[in-house]
Order: structure tokens, then sequence, then C-alpha cells
């Protein structure tokens, strides 16, 4: 009974001390600490990828012994650790610690190299990036050719830029230039903005007050600066062809498009005008009162008015008149070509003749002249009348005349250039009777040419009129009744020389 019981608690003891050897003898397994956590074992072995062996000119590698990352990593940073199975046996991990075997000779260890961190920007050869690696860094391909350009230019400006004494390259910096801006035109107390048109009122203050009519004056500023241009109209009341070449070159005009301003006066002697006269109310000629006087008399009073509120305010002036009662003027410029300046006024105005005239005193041309404004009169057709042919040659002349001095840009047709004609005097008629012309405006005329027949129409006396020069016909009489003595016909000479026209 004492031997039954105690053979089992023999063999419990005998079991204990076996399990307790069995520990005490089995070598512990070493695992590669974690830096700053576990990894836990997975129930299934899970191996990470290892990137492929590099040569020892490849740069950095992959350091071994570093902590598990997760495979999603980019591959250089990808571990080495192996996660093995917890069923192995125990010769397997007496093999790789080498504990049970003193006398065995551990296995060389394998320092891993260090990891060489490069600066961004560092560029190194003989590393090679990944496909991975080109298609994050690569940039795209329109700023990388922008970046090229911006590049190469900066290059040849180094290049091409000058060199100065202290050796170093300088950039010579051109100031940017503003264009000119047109100013507003103050006329007649008032001011007109740069690229409109208005139209101003003229009051030489002669008139009754209640009954005062001022006098229109069409102004035109253009949007860029420019000379001022001056047409005046009319200053005799019975010419008519001057009021419409000013108003059709007034109203062609785009104040966008003009350089400079233009100020037409299409009606300067109103009185007259309206009472279809070629003379002011107290029967005195205006054109032979300028400049005028504040005191004066009637025609004295508008001349000075005229002069100092409009004509002084002008670079230019272009005075259109006709010819006087019943006789008419081939398109022309009077000037006096002694003075430089009218001289160059006149070659702007396209195919027109041009007859040399020192001009009287008291006329606008001379007076504004004098005044230091190049002053020309341009004389159309016959008064009392509207001649188109005569109005298109004077339109044309004047488009001509802005765009020679810069202030209109527009396709121009020039004709061929007009002779000046520094002599020209008048024939006149030896009897009376009712004169019959044989040569038209314009013509082309020999010394003796018959110009025109004036007949007796009592006695039918017959009595002609001859040339007494070669030259051309700039003006003539209508025909009409003649008195002896009349003028009626304008015959100008060409002069090649100054000496030749005294």
């Amino acid at each position: 009974m004492r031997h039954s019981l105690l053979l089992p608690a023999l063999l419990a003891v005998a079991v204990s001390a076996g399990q307790a050897w069995a520990e005490d003898t089995t070598p512990a397994r070493t695992e590669s600490p974690a830096p700053s956590e576990t990894v836990e074992p997975s129930p299934e072995p899970v191996v990470a990828e290892v990137p492929a062996t590099r040569t020892a000119d490849d740069g950095p590698q992959v350091i071994a012994d570093s902590p598990t990352r997760p495979a999603s990593d980019p591959p250089e940073e990808a571990q080495e650790d192996t996660f093995e199975d917890p069923e192995a046996s125990s010769e397997t991990q007496t093999a790789q610690t080498g504990e049970d075997d003193p006398s065995a000779t551990p296995p060389p260890v394998t320092e891993a190299p260090a990891v060489i961190e490069l600066p961004e920007d560092e560029s190194v050869e003989d590393i090679t990036a990944s496909d991975t690696d080109l298609q994050r860094n690569e940039p795209d391909s329109e700023e990388a050719n922008s970046q090229s350009a911006t590049d190469d230019s900066l290059d040849t400006a180094t290049e091409e830029a000058p060199v100065n004494d202290s050796g170093t390259a300088s950039i010579e910096v051109i100031p940017e230039t503003q264009p000119a801006q047109a100013q507003p035109f103050r006329l007649l107390s008032g001011e007109v903005l740069p690229g409109t048109t208005a139209r101003l009122g003229w009051s030489p203050g002669i008139q009754i007050a209640g009954l005062s009519q001022p006098t229109p004056v069409l102004v035109v500023n253009g949007n860029k600066p420019g000379p001022a241009l001056c047409m005046t109209g009319a200053v005799h009341g019975d010419e008519l062809n001057g009021i419409e070449i000013i108003r059709r070159v007034i109203y062609d005009l785009d104040p966008a498009e003009l350089s400079g301003t233009v100020v037409g006066i299409p009606i300067v002697n109103l009185q007259g005008f309206q009472q279809g006269s070629r003379y002011l109310a107290d029967r005195r000629d205006l054109n032979r009162y300028f400049p005028g006087s504040e005191d004066g008399s009637l025609a004295h009073r508008i001349a000075h008015s005229l002069f100092e509120q409009v004509i002084l305010n002008c670079d230019m002036l272009v005075d259109i008149h006709t010819g006087s009662l019943k006789r008419t003027n081939l398109p022309q410029l009077r000037a006096d070509m002694d003075n430089p300046k009218v001289a160059e006024l006149t070659k702007g105005f396209d195919a027109m003749v041009v007859v040399h005239s020192s001009g009287g005193a008291g006329m606008l041309r001379t007076a504004a002249t004098e005044a230091g404004v190049p002053t020309v009169t341009m004389e159309v057709g016959e008064s009392m009348r509207i001649q188109e042919d005569h109005i298109s040659a004077g339109v044309n002349s004047l488009v001509s005349l802005m765009e020679k001095q810069g202030m209109t840009a527009r396709l121009f047709q020039w004709g061929d250039p007009e002779p000046v004609y520094y002599q020209s005097h008048w024939i006149r008629a030896n009897q009376g009777g009712i004169l019959f012309s044989d040569v038209e405006l314009g013509a082309y005329i020999t010394e003796g040419t018959i110009l025109g027949t004036v007949s007796d129409p009592i006695t039918n006396e017959q009595s002609h009129i001859r040339a007494d020069a070669d030259g051309r016909v700039i003006g003539m009489a209508v025909d009409q009744v003649v008195m002896a003595g009349f003028a009626a016909y304008h015959l100008g000479s060409r002069a090649d020389t100054e000496e030749q026209a005294e």
C-alpha cells in the first residue's frame, strides 16, 4: 500500500525535474531589437521584398538590420528582415546563434554601410535613379523648355552686354518714352478737348446788344498733337465757293485720327453775306483794314476783333476768296514767295497754280504773315455762284496741305506740280461794248492770240483783245457790258528766276 502511493509521487517529481532540465538546456533565440516597438510575428511567414544587389559603385546601399517597414516604401528603403517560423528546430536555432557549441567559430559579422543623405540639389553621375524616381521628379516639358529658353536668353544677354572699366558687364537701360499728348485748344474764352469738335461763337461787339448775332466758328481738335490750321471764308460777303469748301473740309475730318487742330470760319462777313454784298454795312471792304484797331471805324473794329481773338491763335492761315463781281479766277494761290515760310507752305497744295504777290496794306494775308502766321490767299471761281469744279479743287488742295503738314494720314493721289507764276498782269478793253470771249479760263496762249472781242451794239464796230505775251489765262471777266479800260483778262507768265519777276 505504501509502495503503491510512493510510485505516482516519484513519477511526478521525475517529470518536473525533466521539464526543468529541458528548459535550462534550451538555447534562447536571438532577435533583432526594434528601435521603438516590438514586431509581433504573423501566423504565416511574411517576407519583405529585397532590392536588387548593387555593385560597390552603385553608391549608398540598404542597411540590412533596419527596422521593418511597410512593403509600400520605395525599393531602396526596403529591409532584409525575415520572420522565422516559431516551430523551427533547436538545431537550426543553435546553428544561427552558436551558443551550444563554444568551440565553434562564430561567422564573420558584416557591418552595415552607413546611410549617406545627399543634398537635394547635388547631382551624382554614378547614381542611377529608378524609373519611379524619374517619373516623380521629371518636370513638365513646357516648364523645362521655358526654363531652358530663359537660361539661353540670359546667357546671350550676358555675352552681349558691354564690359566697363572694372571688368563687370553693364547693361544700358533705355528709358521708356511716352508719346506726346494732345492738349485742349483754347479759343474765344472756350476750351475744346482733344478728340472732340465744337461750334463756338465769335462776336466783334459792334452790333446792338439786343440784336447781336455771333459768327459761327467751327473747331476740330485732334486726338494727337499737331499744328493749328485756320481757314476763313466770305471775308467778302458775296463769295460763296469758300463757304462750301470749308464746310466740306471740316465735316470730313475725324478728330480721333487728326493730329493738330483745324479752325474754320465759313462766313467772316456775316452782314455782307446776309445782304448778298461784298462789303460791310458801312460800304467798306473788310479786307483792306487788317489788323484793325480797337477805336477805329466799323471795319477797323471787326478786323481787330477777328485778328486778336482767332487768327493769332493759329499756326497757318488759308484765306479763301473768289473773283470780284463778274470775274472768275482759276483755282490758284496768291502768296508772297519772298517769305521762306510762305513759300514752304505753298508746296503742300498739290496741283494748284501759285501767283507771286506780296500783298497790299490792310489785307488779311499781309497782316497775318507780318504777325508770324504764314498765310496764303486761295482764289476759286467767281462770286455769287456755287461752282462744283472749283469747290472740288479747293477741297483737294486743303486735304493735300493737311497731309503734307502731318495732320492727316490718308491715301492721296498727287497731281503734277504746277509752275509758279511770278509775273501777272491784266489785259484791258480799248473800247466800250459787249464782251464776247474766245478763250476759256486756264487756257495756254501765245502772244498775239485773240482773247475776246468787244462789239459796239449801235455801230457794229468790233474791237479785238489780244494777248501781249505768252502765258496762261488765270482770271477773266465773264461776258458782259464793259467800258474802255475794263480789266478783261488776267494773264500769268512764268518766271524762272527772281530777277525775271522784278
